[in-house]
């Protein structure tokens, strides 16, 4: 069962999707807020600050890309995990989503029970946060301690160079968050202007290659996640 205080708005056009999202939620313990659109979700979403907001593509008023394009640009939802929930299943469509700034994807029809398991695995991201995470990030069989600069798995130490310590310490921040090019870029080589996206594959090849391919997939046209 969750705790009370965590608030999910879910903004869809059909009033049968938002009953029956609204009804699984509500019986796993969440607050529970609806919109009809993306304009009505954004104002909503100020005033309630939810936790996570769950966005249909297509709406009137304001489409669900734009909605999540114009709360990712305000401040105040730098850190509310965005999901889209949409029967758009094409692949531009979900790299769209990915663009702006969603978390996942999740494709319709619904399955209840597979939906909440996703927003539950979602929510626990918060653990990882950029204001909670401690020095050590201990997940599956790994052990990544940012302040001894060194890695563990199963026990056995993992020689890294910098950039590649810096790249998985990043992605398993937030696992199962996916990460697109220009924000790996960003957080771990700044502003430098001789890096390309060639330089993300190298050492994600090299991370692979030293850990096993388990752990970093890659979400065609869009970026890497850490698998949880």
């Amino acid at each position: 069962m969750t705790t009370p205080k965590q608030k999910i708005l879910i903004v869809d056009d059909e009033p049968d999707i938002l009953e029956l999202i609204e009804y699984n939620l509500k019986k796993e313990g969440y607050q529970v807020f609806l919109a009809n659109n993306g304009q009505e979700a954004v104002t909503i979403a100020k005033k309630v600050m939810p936790d996570l907001i769950i966005l249909d593509i297509m709406m009137p008023k304001m489409d669900g890309i734009e909605a999540c394009r114009l709360m990712r640009s305000m401040p105040e939802f730098k850190n509310t995990f965005m999901v889209f929930l949409t029967a758009r299943s094409e692949e531009y469509s979900e790299i769209a989503g990915f663009n702006v700034g969603a978390d996942d994807y999740i494709a319709k029809p619904i399955k209840p029970r597979a939906l909440i398991s996703r927003i539950n695995a979602i929510l626990r991201r918060n653990v990882y946060s950029d204001d909670t995470y401690e020095n050590k990030i201990e997940i599956g069989d790994l052990v990544i301690d940012r302040e001894a600069f060194v890695v563990y798995q199963q026990g056995k130490k993992v020689i890294l160079a910098k950039k590649e310590f810096e790249l998985l310490y990043l992605l398993a921040s937030k696992p199962g968050k996916v990460y697109t090019r220009e924000i790996i870029l960003k957080n771990i080589w700044e502003d430098s202007v001789v890096v390309t996206n060639r330089t993300i594959d190298v050492h994600i090849r090299k991370l692979r290659e030293k850990l096993g391919d388990s752990y970093v997939t890659t979400v065609k046209g869009v970026g890497y996640k850490f698998e949880l």
